[in-house]
């Protein structure tokens, strides 16, 4: 923002003659320019850099132009801007100013009768060195709300996005649609959400929600690849007010439209405290995200060494295998993820749901990797409807984007139950299948543990086109879990308890022979042997070598791998 310049002076050029001694200082003659019967004329111009003269309507057009650069940033007015700050919001401007140190290429700066458009701001800005395509809802203007012109600004950037291969970001405010502008609001949403639709899966996007969004606020900013709300926000298809109207129902705007409601839905992707950190999480997470699906995410050197032996992956390991659970023991992943990555920095994403599968971005060797793993630490890592939905979208997006996948693997199977079934586990899971037989850039399977039925079948192995799949020695792959005894040792189980029946043999017996067939089954069926010998795994691989052994084969495939066209237009959602 350009302070105002205010320049005032007289044109006037004078000569004057004087005597250097004190004898003719009263009789030296003076030249003068000046017409001494003309009246001194005040000249004013709030145009920075702009010479002092008389103005003539050059001059006026220039100054009414530099009001027009200015009033996006000064229509509002002191007492909307008090408003904003009052309720513990930026301005559109402030929040730009956070997001970057450089001043932005604002576009579209069409003010049409009535505010038309005002309340909206396109801009093209500078976001840790790269160009990215922004907008953002200016709430001192009509709330924030939409109208049709809005819905044309907002099309032309993402056009403008889609074309010239950038990420997008939104800082969404609003109300939704200007009531008085009638349906030429919801003809701008509508456009707005057809441009937005038609770069999905061509440039990645961030979207922000502050202060309390409804309608097409909620339906537009869910399109983008991610979503960031910070607390005491709100957003939904309607308020407090319209529920209570229609369907009697008392609700606040966090029960109804909170981050805790959407947190858990995965509608919002990360929960944050407030602004300021909604903000930061954008950068933050473009260090991650390449601009386009034409190129990589962004390399970053790192002095953490490829070969760097993970010692605390083996602790970990031991002291719950080792424990008085055994081979039951659950464990987080999360702490393995965190020693494969460089200097055991990444980020996850949403943190707050499906806790059962971790979904993250981390750096392995500098380039960037995406990790889907099984927590057995939570309902012993098994996939309900949540974690296979929750997978599928991340790796989709990773495979639009040329994010490499280490899949970690360690569940029981899909979560069974009536339920999980009414509420549609089978198409969950097919949606995650889908996924992952669709990933074209290069990944990994790590068999930690537990790898049983049709949750091994779809999670990531040779046949769904997996390029290196490894295990640790405590994997345990097979048809069925411990349960699978009863079917494998059927006839010898039926004899044994027979025998306890008939009072042949006591009942600690029969406990001592179960688990010696058991303890068969394990070592005959229930671990990594047959998968080795039928080339189902590649390597058994200790927990101390895994960071060595992942960095040096995915180098290898990154080195090979070419962001290539996709064979037809491929979207971020279903």
């Amino acid at each position: 923002m350009y302070d105002r310049l205010i320049i005032k002076g007289i044109f006037r050029i004078s000569v004057e003659y004087k005597s250097m001694t004190k004898a003719n200082t009263a009789s030296s003659p003076v030249a003068s320019l000046t017409n001494p019967f003309d009246k001194e004329k005040e000249i004013e111009f709030s145009i920075p850099g702009q010479a002092s003269y008389e103005p003539g309507l050059y001059e006026d057009s220039l100054k009414q132009g530099y009001k027009l650069i200015q009033r996006p940033q000064k229509a509002a007015g002191v007492n909307a801007i008090t408003r904003q700050h009052a309720k513990k919001r930026m301005t559109i401007w402030e929040r730009i100013s956070v997001l970057t140190d450089e001043s932005p290429t604002v576009l579209f700066q069409n003010w049409g009768k009535n505010l038309d458009g005002a309340s909206l701001v396109t801009a093209i800005v500078k976001i840790n060195g790269r160009d990215v395509a922004l907008y953002g809802h200016d709430f001192t203007v009509r709330a924030g709300s939409m109208d049709a012109t809005n819905g044309k600004k907002l099309a032309r950037l993402f056009e403008l996005a889609g074309k010239r291969k950038i990420p997008l970001v939104g800082l969404n405010d609003s109300a939704g649609a200007y009531v008085p502008a009638g349906v030429g609001g919801l003809d701008g949403y509508a456009e707005a959400f057809t441009a937005l639709r038609k770069i999905s899966g061509v440039v990645p996007s961030i979207m922000c929600m502050f202060g309390f969004n409804a309608g097409g606020g909620s339906y537009l900013p869910r399109q983008g690849s991610f979503m960031i709300q910070p607390n005491d926000t709100f957003f939904g298809l309607t308020g407090p007010g319209v529920v209570k109207s229609v369907l009697g129902e008392d609700v606040t705007p966090d029960e109804l439209g909170g981050p805790s409601v959407h947190s858990q839905s995965g509608v919002t992707d990360f929960v944050v405290k407030d602004e300021v950190s909604a903000l930061k999480k954008v950068k933050r997470l473009l260090n991650y995200i390449p601009n386009n699906n034409s190129e990589f995410a962004p390399y970053q050197e790192t002095s953490d060494p490829v070969d760097r032996r993970t010692w605390d992956i083996d602790i970990l390991l031991k002291k719950a295998f080792n424990s008085p659970s055994g081979f039951n023991t659950p464990l987080d992943v999360s702490i393995m993820i965190q020693q494969l990555c460089d200097h055991g920095d990444f980020m996850e994403i949403q943190p707050d749901r499906a806790r059962n599968t971790i979904t993250a971005l981390g750096r392995m060797g500098g380039n960037v990797i995406g990790f889907v793993a099984n927590n057995s630490a939570v309902s012993s890592g098994q996939i309900d409807i949540a974690a296979a939905y929750k997978n599928a979208r991340f790796i989709r997006f990773c495979n639009l984007y040329n994010i490499p996948v280490i899949f970690m693997e360690d569940t029981t199977g899909f979560l069974p139950g009536k339920d999980q079934e009414a509420q549609g586990i089978v198409q969950a899971g097919r949606a995650m299948l889908d996924a992952i037989i669709d990933l074209r850039t290069p990944r990994f399977l790590l068999i930690i543990r537990n790898a049983f039925g049709g949750a091994y079948a779809s999670y990531n192995n040779y046949p769904t086109g997996a390029d290196f799949v490894i295990a640790l020695p405590s994997t345990r792959a097979a048809v069925m879990g411990p349960a699978g005894v009863e079917f494998v040792y059927k006839n010898e189980l039926r004899a044994i308890r027979s025998a306890v029946k008939n009072k042949q043999e006591t009942a600690a017996w029969a406990k001592e022979q179960e688990a010696l067939l058991a303890k068969r089954y394990e070592e005959e069926l229930m671990n990594p042997n047959e998968a080795l010998s039928l080339g189902s795994i590649s390597q058994i691989v200790m927990p101390s070598d895994l960071r060595k052994v992942l960095c040096e084969n995915m180098n290898f495939h990154l080195r090979h791998y070419t962001p290539e066209p996709l064979n037809a237009v491929q979207r971020e959602f279903h």
